[in-house]
């Protein structure tokens, strides 16, 4: 497999079931060091101790232009991005991913259109892992590089040969959550099992929670609420959640419109707010 990026790195499992990754059947492609862990962890839950199916974490950048405070407050970008580096790797033992791949691009390559060798790379390692389910962020996410990923995603996944392709793509909630979708469209994930390894997995990211980010509280607060505010006259089936956008349609037909289909949802959200509106209004 050759990547393009020369100081692209990856973390293997040794004790995964063999060379390569072609035992991979769950794979997330995020833009930063710690996305995967707060977007992707129905993935890693699903394989964690399961011998049968084994999460692949891909990280686009180098996390350089991260927040940093106390500890990490004089380190340069490069210190920033050896950290976080060693913080991934950390991250992908602790949960016993397949491998964590760190494609180490800057985000002004990733937000680039005409930069092709990311989606190239992308192409390949999902050749190479050939994932039933692939996790990334949502399209609505405002996060410029996030959105981006999501873009070099889905081309990857569209050049693919049809048999090729995941059976299931789903953007998930890092920069903005996903609980204004209507329920009816929302995937919704529980994910309140082994809440420890959640703890653990958000804990050594210490660049960020002792930098001045509190990620590790936020994001398992996000899937509390999402588990209580999700339904309305019912008790919660479950103590946390966290909510996808069905991105497969896009993903299998190249021909759809991103930004139309995104925009649907938001019509059918705005479409729901109207109609309560003019019922309580009487209308």
């Amino acid at each position: 497999m050759e990547l393009h990026n020369r100081t692209a790195e990856a973390y293997l499992n040794p004790a995964g079931p063999g060379p390569g990754l072609s035992a991979a059947t769950h794979m997330s492609i995020s833009a930063h060091q710690d996305d995967l862990e707060i977007m992707a962890f129905r993935g890693i839950l699903e394989c964690f101790q399961q011998p049968a199916q084994w999460f692949v974490g891909v990280v686009v950048t180098n996390g350089s232009g991260s927040p940093r405070d106390d500890l990490y407050k004089s380190f340069t970008d490069e210190q920033m991005q050896a950290v976080r580096r060693k913080e991934q790797r950390k991250a992908a033992h602790v949960g016993e991913y397949l491998a964590a791949v760190l494609l180490d691009y800057p985000s002004s390559a990733v937000k680039d259109p005409a930069n092709a060798h990311i989606v190239a790379d992308l192409k390949e390692l999902l050749l190479a892992c050939r994932p039933r389910i692939v996790y990334t962020h949502n399209p609505a996410d405002k996060h410029d590089t996030h959105v981006a990923v999501t873009l070099r995603t889905l081309q990857a996944i569209r050049e693919l040969p049809e048999a090729a392709r995941p059976k299931r793509v789903l953007g998930c909630e890092v920069w903005r959550d996903l609980d204004w979708m209507v329920d009816e469209d929302k995937v919704a994930m529980d994910v309140a099992a082994h809440e420890n390894l959640a703890a653990a997995l958000l804990g050594v990211y210490d660049s960020q929670i002792c930098g001045g980010k509190r990620y590790d509280l936020a994001t398992v607060g996000r899937r509390r609420a999402h588990a209580t505010y999700h339904a309305s006259h019912g008790t919660d089936d479950t103590t946390q959640l966290i909510f996808a956008m069905d991105l497969t349609p896009l993903a299998n037909d190249p021909a759809l419109n991103v930004t139309d289909y995104v925009m649907s949802y938001i019509d059918r959200f705005a479409a729901e707010v109207k109609g309560r509106m003019a019922k309580a209004a009487g209308q």
